[in-house]
């Protein structure tokens, strides 16, 4: 993966063990002969006052001090890439479900730029409620997509109890009943998102 950043006239280049043709790849990106579409699979902090950094802390992990901010320098699942996508119309097939159930969580992903690109389609879920605490945000699903100038394409993504499970206070895994915030977007940072209601299972 290539992420190249041009900021204040400053280009910056991370390539993680790229290879002989590591320097091909670059080019090929640079001169706009290839059109990136990677995302980082870890999240780059602002300085190291912000480390350990990551997207899945607990709520109460970061606190901001005069002057400074708890945002990352980039996200996890941030990339830059010569084309620009557009995220909406965020919807589920059921906005209740119960504990043992599944719903369908469809987007609308649109290529705004005139050049054909590649999109990472993430899903993030946040439990509201539960008895032990959970992160704001945990990954549970991902969709690589190709769009030309101009196209939608509306990507669904499932959520079932292997993704909204957890491991209880006795290690049991288990999905409670409650508010489930669903986001979908581009990285970790900039999401839309909806609400799914899980109830307990009727007997």
């Amino acid at each position: 993966m290539v992420t190249v950043n041009v900021d204040d006239a400053l280009l910056t280049r991370q390539g993680w063990y790229l290879g002989q043709e590591g320097g091909t790849a670059a080019a090929d990106v640079l001169f706009g002969d290839y059109n990136p579409g990677g995302k980082l699979p870890i999240t780059v902090p602002r300085s190291v006052g912000q480390l350990p950094d990551y997207y899945y802390q607990k709520p109460s992990a970061k606190r901001e001090y005069l002057g400074t901010t708890t945002k990352p320098l980039y996200p996890f699942g941030w990339g830059l890439s010569y084309s620009t996508f557009k995220y909406e119309h965020l919807r589920l097939s059921s906005e209740s479900i119960d504990t043992e159930g599944q719903v369908k969580v469809s987007v609308d992903v649109t290529n705004i730029s005139k050049i054909r690109g590649d999109e990472v389609v993430q899903l993030y879920i946040r439990d509201e409620v539960s008895s032990v605490t959970r992160p704001v945000k945990e990954l549970r699903g991902f969709r690589r997509i190709s769009l030309d100038p101009g196209e939608t394409r509306t990507v669904e993504l499932s959520l079932g109890s292997s993704e909204l499970s957890f491991l209880d206070r006795e290690m049991h895994r288990v999905v409670e009943p409650g508010p489930f915030k669903i986001m979908v977007g581009g990285n970790s940072d900039d999401l839309i998102d909806t609400t799914l209601n899980v109830v307990a299972k009727q007997p």
